[in-house]
């Protein structure tokens, strides 16, 4: 029965596992890059063997649709039903994408992790805590993510999750990753203080609040055009912008002792 469960919710999960388009991961990912310390970026080209956090950004979407790596395609997301506090939703026995984000950094910070062991946890952890921050991966269980909600854009049938993954930031800026980055990542060293605070429960819990406004402002059926395009893309931008802050504060943390030491924010907890 238990195997039965997990398998209906692998392949449920095959329908909503990926989050932001390419071009949003990209982005997270340019604007932790541009955030490393000397010391955490020679770690990671050493992990990456001279690829960028870039070039990996994207590379578990993929990755989860093979043999080998099918075990995460439930990573991705994570379920919080409405009426649900996040403290009480019920946990996919297959994983989701906090318990991942927990688990790459267990692998990172371990005794001595395999070099294999060390690359997997590092390509997996840049792709899931940008998933993290596309609000309908904390969206309903019971719509799969708004997979299961219905809408127009600009006239064409979709539905809310895709809207959310690629329509509303393509429509936003027609800029590449690094252009976004170095429009958007502009914040004051207070302001970004604020955004790397708390821990990764913290930021899971806000962005189930952020899934919750989604879903109320859009409604089955709705009919999307540019009066929502203007309203959300600040939102979309924020959302890039704290996954790449904190992305790098993760990997801060993790491989440069003189960040740790220097830095009161716990990141599991």
């Amino acid at each position: 029965m238990k195997r039965s469960l997990i398998t209906l919710l692998i392949g449920a999960a095959s329908i909503s596992a990926f989050g932001w388009g390419q071009k949003g991961h990209d982005v997270t990912a340019c604007i932790a890059e541009k955030h490393l310390t000397p010391a955490t970026r020679h770690a990671v080209d050493s992990i990456l063997e001279g690829r960028s956090i870039i070039y990996w950004s994207n590379w578990l979407d993929n990755a989860s649709h093979t043999r080998d790596y099918a075990y995460t395609k439930t990573w991705h997301y994570k379920n919080v039903d409405e009426g649900e506090r996040y403290e009480e939703a019920q946990a996919n026995p297959a994983g989701d994408a906090v318990t991942a984000i927990k688990a790459q950094i267990e692998t990172l910070t371990g005794d001595k992790p395999s070099f294999e062991d060390s690359q997997l946890a590092m390509k997996i952890l840049i792709h899931v805590v940008g998933d993290l921050h596309q609000p309908l991966h904390m969206g309903h269980a019971t719509d799969l993510g708004g997979n299961r909600v219905p809408v127009k854009y600009f006239g064409r049938d979709t539905n809310l999750h895709s809207v959310w993954d690629s329509s509303i930031p393509e429509s936003a800026h027609k800029w590449s990753y690094s252009e976004w980055q170095d429009q958007i990542d502009r914040l004051s060293p207070e302001a970004q203080a604020e955004v790397i605070a708390g821990s990764i429960d913290d930021w899971a819990k806000q962005n189930v609040a952020l899934s919750a406004n989604v879903y109320r402002d859009f409604q089955p059926g709705k009919k999307i055009s540019y009066d929502e395009v203007a309203k959300w893309t600040p939102t979309v931008e924020t959302q890039f912008l704290n996954g790449g802050l904190r992305l790098a504060h993760i990997l801060n943390l993790i491989f440069d002792p003189g960040y740790r030491a220097s830095n009161p924010y716990p990141i599991l907890k």
